[in-house]
């Protein structure tokens, strides 16, 4: 089946709302593009949202991330290739859309390596693609056609 809805057309104010919140972390991310690439990846693998798996995939690769690390990603725990920053930012994200709650340990813990505005960023950056992957779920726009811009 193809896509079921043009989101887009059919409802331009609430998709406006959500691109520009992208605008936004877009900025906050401008200096940690492969971080916020491997969280929309994680988060999206863990909703298994096609069609955002292989949107984030691509842009990853054209944005210069390895095959590697992207391989990887489904078990970045016991993989070498991420930073301490980028398995806190990864942990945080998989806590975040579980349904445990976030124990005091985990958010010092978050927030001693990412800091407050950073740890503000990452809950609105995976609240943002959560929601993306909520929409592709429902509506499922064409998958195999993405190119990176």
């Amino acid at each position: 089946m193809g896509q079921r809805i043009n989101y887009f057309t059919a409802a331009p104010k609430a998709m406006e709302v959500l691109l520009a919140q992208e605008e936004y972390l877009g900025q906050a991310f401008k200096d940690k593009v492969a971080l916020w690439e491997l969280v929309k990846l994680r988060v999206s693998q863990i909703n298994q949202c096609a069609y955002c798996i292989e949107m984030h995939s691509k842009d990853a690769l054209s944005q210069g991330e390895s095959v590697e690390r992207l391989y990887g990603l489904t078990a970045w725990r016991e993989m070498p290739f991420y930073s301490d920053l980028e398995k806190s930012a990864l942990g945080w994200a998989e806590l975040i859309i579980s349904d445990s709650p976030v124990s005091d340990g985990q958010y010092q813990n978050a927030l001693s390596v990412l800091g407050e505005q950073g740890l503000v960023d990452l809950t609105i950056a995976v609240n943002a693609i959560n929601s993306w992957n909520r929409i592709g779920k429902v509506f499922i726009p064409d998958v195999g056609v993405y190119q990176p811009s």
